[in-house]
């Protein structure tokens, strides 16, 4: 498919058609990168994807328990600038 390339301020852009966007699943935010003479757009990476499923599984497996235990040792500003 053929389209423009519009002017929208000092930019260009291009509109992309729906049928297109529900295909790639494209949200709000995109990665747009160059590939020789090409312009490769793709949704946007989410740092945090697929954590929530990950710690269910740590917790499922019993691996999700605090490396020092119970065992809470207080810092050197806890132990010099805390009051009570």
């Amino acid at each position: 498919m053929k389209s423009k390339i519009v002017k929208i301020g000092n930019s260009r852009g291009i509109r992309i058609p729906k049928p297109f966007i529900e295909q790639t699943g494209l949200g709000e935010e995109v990665e747009i990168q160059v590939e020789g003479n090409r312009l490769i757009i793709g949704t946007a990476a989410r740092p945090r994807a697929g954590w929530e499923a990950a710690f269910q599984k740590m917790a499922n497996a019993g691996d999700d328990a605090l490396l020092d235990g119970d065992v809470q040792v207080p810092t050197s500003w806890e132990e010099a600038e805390w009051e009570w």
